[in-house]
């Protein structure tokens, strides 16, 4: 809830309308007990009047005690939350995502493995006291079956985007042809360029690949190709949901993208591409659970995706974020006594696919149930918090180390500075990761939600620096085994694990609890910056 939203108070009644339309007609019946802080009932107190003494037996004089034991301190409710979500219970749920992909193939949005994942969280959740429902929503499935580039006869290794349709049966065989602008972002790359009908070879970068192979398309390409800007290939990229506005579309190394350019220079250069893509719409779901007590007009929103990537088990994405959330959930609901606002779980599905389920969360409350929406005080995003060669990443909402590519709505900067005071009082070196939307977070910010989370690196290289605050290897990636087969169970760190697990513990009952630091930002500080000064990325603020 932040301070511009300006709430009024809610009669019970309507409040237990909204926490219904917010989990779908399934929740019908569902009790709702909000509790409102600040509304203290003040008791009258009456002083008794002494009684004279009846005259009696003189008493005994008391035996003097024994010294007492000093009592121990007191746990608070962070605490005893971290303390109760422990690093082997968490485990114990990444093994059983590992089994539903290891029986299945994956655990991607459409096949059986997120559905026997999403039964086993339903199962846990109902299991601890909760009430989870599905909220059901369409997509467009696709699957590789077969994808062929080849140039004079020799194939070049190639990864067709997430999302692409495909070829023609027998492919596309034509001339590639290069926009003027090798990113080839808008109509004007491709001006003076003979485009139709041939294969658009296009560069890494500047913008969205969608955009790439829309503009392509839109000038006559009949397939695009999209080659690295990066050394290595281009693998595990995606064109967000099918539409037919694309084109068949893979992606190629940047060796040997600029192999290809070279050689055009020297004259005509005849591709094929043959891409069998299965395209076809599915449903899925989202999970979504609420604790009874609490506020319902001033929710906490929890969330992680729970599906992975196609041919992939995906632990560390996204299956450490859920089984935490799982953890989380479970151990916080023997602590809903000491909420003062509803905190509200959920499990994304085919984020992998264009952030799918949490837009479409979002979108229907902004259709049906906008005063819902404004009662989302803070939604806080976990994708990825047990990379092998970790960092601590806390969403840079404050752009401190760089511009936010995404909206920062009132009560970011905030929450970020939560999280860094949390991480202060243990003594836990933390860097920023950009507040860019590119998660679950994303659908949240665009429609005015305060919104944080923590991350601990993805595709991203280790800088020197880093690894000297986390340890690890500097000059690899936080996750060598990103979006491919090989993020199994034994890709976990349980380290990064532990130290991100007791944080999310922490700011799920401190923001149970209450949410005024967020609601009240700090106007003391210059617009735009409303955060205490910080030290350079990686520097520990004691």
């Amino acid at each position: 809830m932040s301070a511009s939203r300006g709430r009024a108070a809610i009669a019970a009644s309507a409040v237990l309308g909204v926490g219904l339309a917010l989990i779908g007609p399934a929740a019908t019946g569902q009790s709702s007990t909000p509790e409102h802080s600040g509304s203290a009932v003040h008791e009258r107190q009456q002083a008794a009047k002494p009684k004279p003494a009846k005259p009696g037996k003189p008493s005994k004089p008391s035996k003097p005690g024994k010294p007492g034991k000093p009592g121990k301190p007191k746990l608070t409710d962070s605490e005893k939350l971290r303390k109760a979500v422990g690093t082997p219970r968490i485990m114990n749920h990444l093994r059983q995502f590992q089994a539903a992909a290891d029986r299945y193939g994956d655990r991607a949005a459409g096949q059986e493995g997120y559905n026997a994942a999403s039964r086993y969280v339903e199962s846990q959740l109902r299991a601890a006291g909760y009430s989870p429902r599905r909220q059901y929503f369409d997509f467009v499935y696709t699957r590789v079956n077969a994808n062929t580039v080849s140039v004079g006869g020799e194939q070049i290794a190639n990864d067709v985007l997430t999302g692409s349709p495909s070829t023609p049966a027998g492919g596309v065989t034509a001339d590639l042809v290069t926009p003027a602008v090798a990113q080839g972002c808008d109509a004007a790359a491709w001006q003076g360029v003979e485009v139709t009908g041939q294969i658009a070879l296009v560069n890494r970068g500047t913008c969205s690949f969608q955009i790439k192979s829309e503009v392509a398309k839109a000038a006559g390409a009949a397939a695009v190709v999209i080659w690295n800007n990066a050394p290595g290939p281009l693998n595990n990229a995606t064109l967000g949901e099918s539409t037919p506005a694309l084109a068949p579309t893979t992606g190629i190394s940047q060796e040997d993208g600029q192999a290809l350019v070279a050689d055009l220079a020297g004259g005509p250069v005849e591709a094929t591409v043959d891409l069998d893509v299965t395209v076809e719409e599915r449903r899925t779901w989202n999970v979504i659970a609420e604790t009874r007590r609490g506020r319902a007009d001033d929710v906490v929103m929890v969330g992680s995706h729970l599906d992975g990537v196609q041919d992939a088990a995906a632990i560390n994405d996204n299956a450490s974020g859920s089984a935490t959330l799982l953890e989380t959930a479970i151990q916080l609901k023997k602590m809903e006594g000491r909420l003062r606002n509803k905190v509200r779980f959920a499990w994304w599905g085919a984020e992998e696919l264009g952030l799918l389920g949490s837009t479409h969360y979002v979108n229907q409350l902004v259709e049906n149930n906008p005063e819902a929406l404004d009662d989302i005080a803070v939604y806080l995003n976990y994708d990825m918090v047990a990379s092998p060669n970790y960092i601590i990443g806390v969403y840079d909402a404050d752009e401190s180390t760089e511009a936010a590519s995404a909206p920062v709505p009132a009560g970011s900067i905030e929450t970020e500075r939560l999280y860094r005071a949390y991480f202060r009082s243990v003594k836990q070196p933390v860097v920023d990761t950009a507040f860019s939307g590119r998660s679950d977070y994303q659908a949240f910010i665009e429609n005015g939600v305060a919104a944080g989370g923590l991350f601990s690196g993805g595709d991203g290289v280790k800088t020197e620096e880093q690894a000297r605050l986390f340890g690890g290897t500097a000059g690899i990636t936080y996750d060598p085994n990103y979006h491919t087969p090989a993020d199994d169970i034994s890709n976990i760190s349980r380290r990064s694990l532990d130290i991100m697990s007791d944080a999310i513990a922490h700011m799920t009952i401190r923001l149970g609890r209450s949410t005024v630091a967020i609601d009240t930002p700090d106007d003391t500080l210059p617009t735009g910056r409303r955060s205490a000064p910080r030290a350079p990325e990686g520097v520990l603020l004691r």
